[in-house]
């Protein structure tokens, strides 16, 4: 797609150096503009499945069903006064939701969707992915540092150590997966789960203590019930927000639910096949045949356990939560590793044949 985007522009009488510029914001714009209303309408089904779970009807007001809500909210924030504190250090009050929401929109360069669907298809893609995304709070940190609030620094204090610590944990359920592929590229890893076997090719099953320390530390990575002790209204308001509101406030709003769809796209990725169909090699019907739709469905299908997760747990204790991380998900992620090492030495199963 990039080749046939620069002929293109070239055929047109572009100069190279333009037609590349061009052709990389193109592919950016492709990558963020689906993004961004997948961030507005999750917002919209988060509210709904919530509303349903607790038998109510959930916004039905704006628009048919209530589908223009998400635009009606963007409105609203768009033209919000910016509120800075009268003690807040106005530099870094205004550049925290930046650095908030940069690096989960930066990820998805190394993303592929489907076959061939990448922006920039790099050997260390898992590595790019986890260096970026781990730059993420610096913005939370700075937000509750320059707003001069206790509340918000509070918030960002525990925000701060939850993420450094279920980083850890996801880091080595990652390594598990590298092992096991036998790649950091994005692609060759869902290439590698490839298989006669169909969804049972996949890696979720010899990795699946690693699959579900991996989601639940995204989960807390992401600071979403029940691990929004960041965020607990009643201990400390709103966290490390608190003293945002308007566009600032919808930023980090924005990369919160951005690094949602990421978690849950990366998981599909490397642990279900990415936009393998779970019926390859079972049926020669478009059942059978790997696409986007695959994809969508199976990202679709971790933001929905988001959701759920939301609508049906209690809100941990902090030390709980610190102990889940430190003293259960690392011993076994590490234990786990050292398990997938000899499956692979060994060429234990299907799986790990190939590595």
């Amino acid at each position: 797609m990039t080749e046939f985007l620069q002929t293109t522009f070239m055929e047109w009488g572009l100069p190279e150096w333009l037609a590349i510029g061009l052709t990389i914001l193109l592919q950016i714009a492709l990558i963020l503009g689906p993004l961004f209303a997948a961030v507005a309408y999750l917002t919209l089904a988060e509210r709904k499945v919530i509303g349903y779970m607790q038998v109510r009807i959930g916004p039905n007001r704006v628009g048919p069903r209530g589908l223009l809500q998400p635009i009606a909210d963007a409105l609203k924030l768009m033209f919000k006064e910016i509120i800075i504190p009268t003690g807040a250090d106005k530099k870094l009050f205004l550049i925290a939701p930046v650095l908030a929401m940069a690096p989960s929109l930066a990820a998805w360069a190394a993303l592929p969707v489907a076959d061939g669907w990448v922006l920039a298809d790099i050997n260390a893609g898992l590595l790019y992915v986890l260096a970026i995304t781990s730059m993420g709070v610096y913005g939370v940190i700075i937000a509750g540092w320059a707003s001069n609030s206790k509340y918000a620094f509070l918030g960002a204090m525990r925000s701060a150590a939850q993420i450094v610590s279920y980083e850890i944990a996801m880091g080595f359920a990652l390594v598990g997966v590298l092992m096991a592929a036998g790649s950091l590229n994005l692609g060759q890893i869902v290439t590698s789960q490839q298989g006669e076997y169909g969804l049972f090719s996949w890696f979720w099953l010899p990795l699946l203590p690693l699959f579900v320390i991996y989601f639940v530390s995204g989960v807390a990575e992401t600071n979403r019930a029940p691990f929004d002790v960041a965020e607990g209204e009643s201990e400390i308001v709103a966290g490390f927000h608190v003293e945002y509101s308007g566009m600032a406030f919808a930023v980090f709003f924005l990369g919160e639910y951005a690094n949602m769809i990421l978690i849950s796209a990366l998981a599909a990725l490397l642990f279900l096949g990415g936009w393998l169909s779970p019926f390859q090699g079972w049926t020669d019907t478009w059942l059978g045949q790997s696409s986007i739709i695959w994809m969508l469905l199976k990202t679709s299908f971790f933001l929905f356990l988001y959701l759920w997760f939301r609508a049906t747990f209690p809100r941990y204790r902090y030390d709980q939560i610190m102990r889940l991380g430190w003293k259960v998900f690392i011993p076994i992620t590490i234990v786990w590793i050292v398990v997938v090492g000899g499956l692979v030495m060994g060429e234990v199963g299907p799986w790990f044949a190939v590595a």
